[in-house]
């Protein structure tokens, strides 16, 4: 028996930046409202909006990082991890390479 009011909630889905781009340049063509063009296409009034100002923020039009800034920041991230890591390791075979010479 299903329960009436519990939706299923939607697999994530993931779209091309070409079409992101498509879906941005509708909405800003003022034809059609954001939240028209996301039930037009079946997807989410907040994925569109968060298109939207992506795009803006790419074009200089709003601040922000941008996407290759954003990409840049998060590659700079996961590098400073595993370098932390690897001083991590080092100085616990530092400590035991110490107490193996006593």
């Amino acid at each position: 028996m299903e329960s009436k009011g519990k939706k299923k909630p939607r697999p994530r889905r993931s779209f091309t930046p070409e079409f992101k781009a498509e879906i941005v340049e509708l909405c800003q063509r003022g034809d059609r409202s954001v939240g028209q063009v996301a039930k037009d296409f079946d997807l989410t009034e907040t994925a569109v909006r968060d298109w939207i100002r992506r795009a803006e923020v790419d074009a200089g039009e709003r601040d922000g990082l941008t996407s290759s800034e954003r990409e840049g920041l998060a590659q700079l991230r996961r590098e400073n991890r595993r370098l932390r890591e690897d001083v991590e390791i080092l100085k616990r075979a530092t400590a035991f390479f110490a107490k193996e010479t006593r």
